[in-house]
This record gives C-alpha cells, sequence and structure tokens, in this order.
C-alpha cells in the first residue's frame, strides 16, 4: 500500500505537475492571443462603417478558434507523453488521415484560404456591384467559403472564393461613368464639347442629383473617328452606385438640348462612290424613276459630274406634271 501511494506521489510531484503546467501555459497563451487577435480586429473596424465592422468580428472570431485549437492540439499530445503514452503512431495515423482528409477537401480549404484574405483585405462588402470573371452584379453575401451575386435580371450566382482570380469592384468609395457622345462629321466639336459641360452643370445644379455628383465633368476631348460619327469622350465622378442613375438622367438631357440646338446625332449610313477613270470620268448609272400611278422609266446617266447631269435627266424623265420623283440606284 505504501508502495502504490510512493508511486503516485512520485508521479503527481512529476509528470502530473508538468502535465497541470502544460495545460495551464496552454489556456493562458490562448487567453492570451484570442485577446490579442480581439485587439487587431477591433482596431481595425475602428471609425469603420457597420458592415466593415462585422467583417472584422468574423475574422475574429475564425482567428480566435484557431488559435485555441491550434494550443489544444500541442497540449493534448504533450500530456499523453507525459502520461508515457507512445504519440508517435498517434501523429503518424493523424497525418495519415490528414494527408487523406487534404486531398477530398483541398477545395474547401482553398475556399476558406481565399475568403479569409478576401474579407482581411476588405476588397468587396455586402452592397457593393462587383465583375468576378464573367459574372457580374450586386453582392448580397460574402462568408468564408462562397460569394453571393444578384445580376440586374434576377439571376443568383454562388461563386466558391476558391475560383475568384480577379475581382473588379465598381462601386468602392466612388463611382465613374464614361460617355461616348457620336455626332456627325458636319458638326463642330468645340461647341459639341461646350453643350456637354452645359448640361453637366445643369445636373449638378439639380437638388438631386448634384447631391450624387462628386466633381465637374473631365472632359476627355475627341476620341476616335468612326463610319458615321465622331466620338467624343467624357466622364463624370459620383457617389458609389449612383453613377448608371447619373448617366441616365444625363444622357436623357443631352440628347434634350441636342434636338433644341439641331445638333445631329448620327445613324449609320453608308456613301456609295462609283469610281472615276483617268480622265476623271466616272462609269454610266441606271437610274430608275418612279411617280405614283406612273410607269417606271429608265434612264442612262453620266455620273462624271456629282450629281448634276443625274437631277437634270431625271427632271426630264419625269415630265413637267407629276410629284418629285424619287432617286434610287438600281
Amino acid at each position: 500500500m505504501s508502495a502504490m501511494i510512493a508511486s503516485a506521489w512520485t508521479w503527481i510531484t512529476g509528470p502530473g505537475v508538468r502535465i497541470v503546467l502544460l495545460l495551464a501555459a496552454a489556456w493562458v497563451a490562448a487567453r492570451i492571443l484570442s485577446a490579442v487577435a480581439g485587439r487587431f480586429f477591433e482596431r481595425l473596424a475602428r471609425h469603420r462603417d457597420e458592415e466593415y465592422a462585422k467583417r472584422m468580428l468574423t475574422l475574429s472570431s475564425v482567428t480566435r478558434i484557431t488559435i485555441v485549437a491550434a494550443l489544444g492540439t500541442v497540449a493534448i499530445f504533450g500530456a499523453l507523453s507525459e502520461m508515457g503514452v507512445a504519440i508517435g503512431p498517434m501523429l503518424t495515423a493523424a497525418g495519415v488521415v490528414g494527408i487523406a482528409v487534404g486531398f477530398g477537401a483541398q477545395q474547401l480549404v482553398q475556399d476558406v484560404i481565399n475568403g479569409f484574405f478576401l474579407l482581411l483585405d476588405d476588397q468587396i462588402r455586402v452592397g457593393d456591384v462587383v465583375k468576378i470573371g464573367d459574372r457580374g452584379g450586386l453582392v448580397e453575401k460574402i462568408n468564408l467559403r462562397i460569394t453571393v451575386l444578384r445580376d440586374l435580371e434576377g439571376n443568383v450566382h454562388f461563386i466558391r472564393n476558391g475560383q475568384i482570380g480577379i475581382v473588379t469592384n465598381m462601386t468602392k468609395e466612388y463611382s465613374r461613368y464614361v460617355f461616348d457622345v457620336g455626332v456627325a462629321y458636319r458638326e463642330d466639336v468645340d461647341r459639341v464639347m461646350e453643350v456637354m459641360h452645359e448640361v453637366h452643370e445643369e445636373l449638378r445644379a439639380d437638388g438631386h442629383f448634384g447631391a450624387l455628383i462628386l466633381e465637374p465633368l473631365e472632359m476627355l476631348g475627341l476620341d476616335r473617328f468612326e463610319d458615321s460619327a465622331v466620338i467624343v469622350r467624357a466622364r463624370t465622378k459620383t457617389k458609389a452606385l449612383s453613377q448608371w442613375e447619373v448617366a441616365r438622367e444625363y444622357n436623357r438631357r443631352l440628347k434634350r438640348r441636342f434636338d433644341e440646338l439641331s445638333i445631329e446625332i448620327p445613324f449609320p449610313h453608308r456613301t456609295v462612290y462609283m469610281g472615276q477613270d483617268r480622265e476623271g470620268q466616272a462609269p454610266p448609272v441606271r437610274v430608275r424613276m418612279e411617280r405614283e400611278g406612273g410607269p417606271v422609266n429608265p434612264v442612262m446617266a453620266e455620273h462624271g459630274a456629282p450629281g448634276a447631269n443625274m437631277a437634270k435627266k431625271a427632271k426630264k424623265a419625269a415630265g413637267p406634271a407629276g410629284p418629285a420623283p424619287e432617286d434610287t440606284l438600281d
């Protein structure tokens, strides 16, 4: 009996004390590291909006759980070693199980890691309009595993965070809208840019839209020449998520002002050129003249002068009476 008591006392004063100290040290370390992590994320969320604070709270909870799990595992294996349990085979078996689980859950691990840094870097948040790959829409939900988008048509897209490579956030802090305004070649480009500035200033003076616009219109100038129009480019800076509302109203007012000033917004059209030989003569063109209730009068017209000969011969073919003929090329 005395031998058992002596043996127990020896174990208590030896490995028992070490086990208690090991568990106590793990507990204290977990408390300290959890508190440090909590303070760190709390400092990040200070003076930020409620949505960002919720994200930091989520990351703080995940970090604390990870710290407690890691230190708890180390403390348990240390206690088993002090109790004389061979932890070598256990670690080997745990390693094999970990590899198997790792192969089976590697996508989940990748999702969680990507989601963690996605939240930490504040790349996107609920309420942003983003484009991820070939999908875009309003962010409705984001966590460590998935990001949920809803597009303009109401379709909901569930995207694994592990699949996210490039994120385009169109509403982070502020937004911009680029205007490509096409006008006819005959229009005065300087006058067009002046009118665009005037319409934008009227929009800024509006009680509702003025609060959404952050800066005056930035005129980028004559951008390019298209087939039927010259393109004048400008851009405006608005509050986040307001660029489309401002752009629609600006386009409406600009179209109305162009109509008032007879500034042409051209539609696509094509000019047919018959060509000329080395002597400056154009090949003959067959012209068909049609009148209401009258016969079709084919006329051969020389196209040497730009439209002059054709107009004269068409007038002769139509005769003195009747409505004005319509020229069509056959």
